[in-house]
C-alpha cells in the first residue's frame, strides 16, 4: 500500500486537483491529520500557505458540530465520493466560516488511507439563507396580520349592516352606522397602505412639483389629531422655524402623508405625556431648502435591537405590537421610501418607556407666494357651489352608482345615470354636462372605450371633462386614464371628501364664470395646433404664475430630453430610447402636445419589442420635430 505521505511529497495528487484554483483544497488522512493545502486558505482563512499542515482537521470545526463532522468524514472513507457536507472552520482571527466540501476517496483511486476535499466558501449562501427565512417569516407574520386586519373591520360591517335590519332605535341606528363608517375607514387605509408599497416598489410612484405652505399644512395636522390626542390627554404641540414659513415647491400629498403615518404612530404608542412637531430649514445646493422635521413623543420607545428592523416591510417592533395596536406593519416602510424616493433621509432615536424622535429631511425649492395664494382664492366655501351642475354619472355596480348618486342629490347636482358606456353615448347626445364620473370596468363597453368615443365625437362635448371612477389605484392605471383622454382619476373607495374636491376642481370656478371660447384655449402654428394648455389651465385655475414655472421647466428640460432621443436614435440604443420616451410621455398630455399622443405611446411600445428600425427612427424624427416646434413657440413672450 503507498504511503499518503509519499503520494503527498511526490506530487502525484496534482493529477486530481488544481493548486492555483480559488477552491480550498485539504488532503487529509483518515484521522483527520492535514498533510496538504493549497494557498485559498489564505485569501478564505486567512492562513499562511503550509501553515496548517501537521495539524488535526477537528481541531478546528466547532465542538457543537464535531459530532456529526466525524460522522460526514467517515462516511467519505467508505465512499469513492462524497458531495455537498456543510460544516464550520475556524478561521485565523477566532471567527468561523460556512464552507462546504466535495471528497475523493484515495483509497479507491491510489490505494491510500486519504481523502482530498475541495472546499468552497458558502457564508454568503448562509447568510442569505438566514436573511430570506427570516423575510419569510416576516411576509407570514404580515400576512397573518393582514387577515385579520382587513377581517375585523368586514366583520363589524357585516354584523352593523345585520342589526340594521333588525328595526333599531334612532340611537341604535346612528351607533351601527358609526360603527360602519369607522370599520370602512380602517379597512381603507389598511388598502391604500398596500396599494402605496405596490406601486413604489414597482417604481411607478410619480411626485408633483407644486407651491405648498408648511403652516397651512401643519395647521391642518394638528386640528385633524387634536381630537384624538385630547381623548388620549397628550398634549401635540408644533414649533415652524420662520425660514421653514414659506412656500415651497414640491409634493405637498406625499409629505402630509409621511407626517400623518409618523404622527398617528406617535399618538397609537403614547399613553402619557406629550407629542411635538418641528420644523426647521437651511438652505442647500443648487437653490434647495433642507427641510429638517422632528416628530417627538414620550411613548413607549423602541427596543435598541429592532431599530434597524422597524423600517423594513411587513416588520412591526414586536409581534406582540400588532395583536394590541393594530395595523399593517407598512407605515414606516412606505414613510422611509417615500422620504427617499425625494432624495432625503429618515433616522431614528429611541429608549424604551421614555419615547422616541422620528427625524427626516428633504430638499425643496423655495416658491412664490402667488401660487399659493391665488390657488385659496378659488377654493369653495360649501356644496353651495356645485347647485345645479350637471353630470352623467357612468357606473354599472348598483351599490357605487346609489352612493354617489346619494352624494350628488345632497349638493343639488342634476344627474343622468348610465350603466355602461353604450348608454352614456346616447344620453351624451341628447344632453350638454358639465362632467362625466366614469368607471372603467363595465359589461358592453368600458370606460376606456367610452372616453375615446367621447373624444373623437361632436367638437363641442368632446371638450367635456371625464373623471376616472376605479378601484385600479396604482401609477400605471393613472396614466393609461389619462392617456385615454380622462382629466382626472377618482380611487375607490372614495369619500365624500375626496369627490367634492375633484369636482369643484373642475366646475368650481365654470359655473361662477362663462368659459372662454375653446379657440382661445389652443396655441397654433402656421402648420396646425402645437400646444394646447387648456389641461393646465384646467388643473391650475388657470394660475398665471403657475403656468409659467411649468413652461419655464418645459423649456429647460425637454430640449435635453430632444437632445437624447437623438443620442440614442443614431446609437440604436433602443432600451434607453424608451426610457427618455416614457419619462416625457406625462409632460405631452400636461402640455397638451396632441398630435404627439398616439406617436409617443407608439414609439414607447417600438422600442419595448424592437419591432421595426425604421419605423423607430420615423417615429422618433416625428416626435423631436413636434417637440422642437413646441419649444421653439413657447420661448417667444406671450
Amino acid at each position: 500500500m503507498k504511503s499518503l505521505a509519499t503520494y503527498v511529497r511526490k506530487g502525484s495528487f496534482y493529477k486530481s486537483v488544481v493548486e492555483d484554483g480559488s477552491d480550498i483544497i485539504f488532503i487529509v488522512d483518515y484521522d483527520g491529520n492535514i498533510l496538504y493545502h493549497n494557498n485559498s486558505v489564505r485569501a478564505t482563512l486567512g492562513y499562511r500557505p503550509s501553515s496548517l499542515v501537521g495539524k488535526n482537521f477537528y481541531d478546528y470545526v466547532p465542538e457543537d458540530l464535531l459530532p456529526n463532522f466525524r460522522k460526514e468524514l467517515k462516511k467519505s472513507t467508505k465512499k469513492t465520493f462524497n458531495k455537498s457536507v456543510e460544516f464550520q472552520f475556524k478561521c485565523r482571527d477566532k471567527s468561523y466560516k460556512y464552507l462546504e466540501f466535495n471528497s475523493i476517496n484515495l483509497k479507491k483511486k491510489e490505494g491510500i488511507n486519504g481523502l482530498i476535499l475541495d472546499c468552497r466558501d458558502i457564508s454568503q449562501r448562509k447568510k442569505d439563507a438566514v436573511e430570506l427565512s427570516r423575510a419569510q417569516k416576516a411576509k407570514e407574520q404580515f400576512l397573518a396580520n393582514i387577515s385579520h386586519e382587513i377581517r375585523t373591520p368586514i366583520n363589524g360591517i357585516a354584523g352593523m349592516a345585520s342589526l340594521l335590519s333588525k328595526n333599531p332605535t334612532k340611537e341604535e341606528q346612528l351607533t351601527y352606522l358609526n360603527a360602519i363608517k369607522s370599520a370602512a375607514d380602517n379597512l381603507k387605509v389598511i388598502i391604500n397602505d398596500i396599494l402605496d408599497l405596490a406601486s413604489i416598489e414597482s417604481g411607478k410612484l410619480k411626485f408633483e412639483k407644486i407651491g405648498f405652505n408648511l403652516n397651512d399644512l401643519l395647521h391642518s395636522l394638528i386640528d385633524s389629531f387634536g381630537v384624538q390626542a385630547s381623548e388620549k390627554k397628550i398634549k401635540l404641540t408644533y414649533n415652524l422655524h420662520k425660514d421653514a414659513n414659506k412656500i415651497f415647491v414640491g409634493d405637498p400629498v406625499r409629505l402630509n402623508q409621511i407626517l400623518i403615518n409618523l404622527i398617528s404612530n406617535a399618538i397609537k404608542f403614547t399613553h402619557v405625556g406629550s407629542i411635538h412637531i418641528s420644523v426647521n430649514a437651511e438652505k442647500n445646493k443648487s437653490g434647495f431648502h433642507l427641510l429638517k422635521f422632528d416628530i417627538n413623543d414620550t411613548g413607549i420607545g423602541i427596543p435598541h435591537d429592532k431599530l434597524q428592523t422597524i423600517f423594513e416591510s411587513f416588520s412591526q417592533a414586536d409581534a406582540s405590537v400588532t395583536r394590541k395596536y393594530g395595523g399593517t406593519g407598512l407605515g414606516l416602510t412606505i414613510v422611509r421610501q417615500l422620504v427617499e424616493l425625494q432624495d432625503g433621509s429618515i433616522n431614528v432615536y429611541s429608549k424604551e418607556n421614555e419615547g422616541s424622535t422620528f427625524t427626516f429631511s428633504i430638499p425643496y425649492k423655495i416658491g412664490k407666494t402667488a401660487v399659493v395664494s391665488e390657488t385659496r382664492l378659488h377654493k369653495p366655501k360649501s356644496s353651495e357651489q356645485l347647485k345645479y351642475a350637471s353630470i352623467l354619472l357612468v357606473e354599472d355596480n348598483d351599490i357605487n352608482r346609489l352612493y354617489a348618486g346619494s352624494i350628488l342629490k345632497m349638493w343639488g347636482c342634476h344627474f343622468e345615470t348610465a350603466e355602461n358606456g353604450v348608454v352614456a353615448l346616447e344620453k351624451i347626445r341628447g344632453h350638454d354636462f358639465d362632467l362625466i364620473l366614469m368607471d372603467i370596468q363595465m359589461p358592453v363597453m368600458d370606460g376606456f372605450e367610452t372616453t375615446k368615443a367621447i373624444r373623437q365625437g361632436d367638437q363641442k362635448k368632446s371638450k367635456v371633462p371625464i373623471i376616472a371612477l376605479t378601484a385600479n389605484a396604482t401609477q400605471r392605471d393613472f396614466e393609461k386614464c389619462i392617456a385615454t383622454g380622462m382629466n382626472d382619476c377618482i380611487t375607490k373607495p372614495f369619500t365624500q371628501d375626496d369627490l367634492f374636491k375633484t369636482l369643484t376642481k373642475y366646475l368650481g370656478r365654470k359655473l361662477k364664470i362663462k368659459q372662454r371660447p375653446a379657440a382661445t384655449e389652443v396655441v397654433s402654428l402656421n402648420h396646425g395646433p402645437a400646444v394646447d394648455l387648456t389641461y393646465l389651465k384646467t388643473v391650475s385655475n388657470n394660475n398665471k404664475e403657475f403656468i409659467q414655472e411649468i413652461v419655464s421647466t418645459f423649456l429647460e428640460s425637454m430640449p435635453k430630453s430632444v437632445e437624447a432621443i437623438q443620442t440614442y436614435l443614431k446609437a440604436k440604443d433602443w432600451a434607453q430610447l424608451g426610457k427618455v420616451v416614457h419619462k416625457i410621455k406625462p409632460t405631452i398630455t400636461l402640455m397638451g402636445i396632441h398630435p404627439l399622443k398616439d406617436k409617443i405611446l407608439q414609439l414607447e411600445h417600438e422600442t419595448k419589442n424592437d419591432v421595426d428600425e425604421t419605423i423607430i427612427q420615423d417615429l422618433s424624427k416625428d416626435v423631436t420635430m413636434h417637440l422642437n416646434r413646441a419649444i421653439e413657440f413657447l420661448k417667444v413672450p406671450a
